[in-house]
């Protein structure tokens, strides 16, 4: 129970994916222009990590060794295909709202590092609370970034208005407003790290 505590406080928290590891940054720049966005990659993101840690823990004594990273990307592959199909069936506006960035969950560092670093060393349980937990994390740090940029950039927030008369910040929902939003929140998120200390 103590270890799936750590495994969810560090997801979260203390091991964020995004605010503290600066994993997964080209999702999070680029869908981060809506909430609505941010709900549907942080669900994919989650169900692609807690899949395929299951998977990869379940075969991990099974992989050679030198072939482990291509072994892990066909089963990530799998998982991210499924996830695609869902949206595209389900959520047809939601996925292509996402465009390329669902198929694009195959490379994102965040998935193949937790398979690198903890569900090839670890059992099912703990490596699906450990996907549960990144997931989550991630999904939050890209909520709170999309938010802000939302908010400030359209005036909205998961459409609806906030401030009617609102001169919306046309910068926020570009580039540059992407960098400057996961900066500011990156840095508040160390600063509440090292309070909680």
């Amino acid at each position: 129970m103590k270890k799936t505590v750590q495994l969810l406080k560090g997801g979260v928290f203390t091991e964020n994916p995004v605010l503290v590891q600066l994993l997964g940054l080209c999702p999070v720049l680029a869908v981060s222009t809506t909430l609505v966005n941010a709900f549907g990659m942080g669900a994919a993101v989650t169900a692609v990590l807690i899949g395929s840690n299951i998977v990869i823990s379940i075969l991990r004594r099974a992989i050679p060794p030198k072939i482990r990273i291509p072994c892990f990307v066909v089963v990530i592959a799998g998982f991210v295909t499924l996830v695609d199909l869902l949206f595209q069936a389900y959520w047809p506006g939601l996925s292509d709202s996402l465009g390329l960035f669902i198929p694009l969950i195959v490379v994102n560092c965040i998935v193949l590092a937790r398979a690198e670093v903890f569900a090839c060393k670890n059992g099912v349980y703990h490596s699906a609370v450990d996907g549960l937990a990144m997931g989550v994390g991630f999904a939050l740090a890209l909520a709170v970034v999309s938010a802000v940029r939302e908010m400030l950039g359209n005036g909205t927030l998961m459409g609806y208005t906030l401030l009617p008369g609102y001169q919306p910040v046309l910068m926020m929902l570009l580039p540059p407003g992407g960098f400057l939003t996961l900066g500011f929140v990156a840095a508040a998120a160390q600063k509440m790290k090292r309070r909680v200390r």
